[in-house]
């Protein structure tokens, strides 16, 4: 099986930004999104990837994916997948880890998301100063829960 093992942080402050290595746009849209699973359709620059992941909470989940040919991800996603998630991916090197940030755009506008994969459980890894708050375990912070209650409705006091 394959496992994800990520965490997720908000980030605080622009301080990554000269550490970028490399940016992609991405867009994906959510075919099913439910308590046992999601299957999506991403476009990454000028790739594309069928992705299958276990729902649930936390840092763990199983996850399968696939590339697909982008002319076929694109007609997907505008004809099969109800709302979407647009974002841009940044790749920032940090202390012998890539961390991904994420800058939502779209009704996601304003929200800017670190996540940092390990190799297993446990795994140690330094924290740049650049990252917050650790939501990890927070549904509303997951793509397939942004596609449907994008951060533009989140209350003030749901954004922290």
């Amino acid at each position: 099986m394959a496992l994800e093992i990520e965490h997720k942080f908000l980030v605080t402050g622009d301080g990554w930004r000269q550490a970028v290595e490399r940016s992609v746009r991405f867009s994906q849209g959510y075919l099913v999104s439910d308590d046992i699973r999601s299957v999506r359709v991403r476009l990454e620059g000028d790739e594309a990837r069928l992705n299958i992941k276990r729902s649930g909470i936390g840092t763990s989940r199983a996850e399968y994916e696939w590339p697909i040919p982008p002319a076929e991800a694109a007609e997907i996603l505008a004809t099969l997948c109800g709302a979407k998630v647009e974002k841009t991916r940044h790749f920032v090197p940090h202390a012998g880890h890539l961390w991904e940030i994420d800058e939502f755009a779209g009704d996601n506008a304003g929200l800017v998301v670190a996540e940092v994969e390990l190799a297993f459980e446990g795994e140690p890894f330094a924290r740049p100063d650049w990252v917050g708050a650790d939501v990890s375990h927070e549904l509303r912070y997951y793509n397939s829960q942004l596609a449907v209650r994008p951060y533009r409705d989140w209350t003030d006091a749901e954004r922290g």
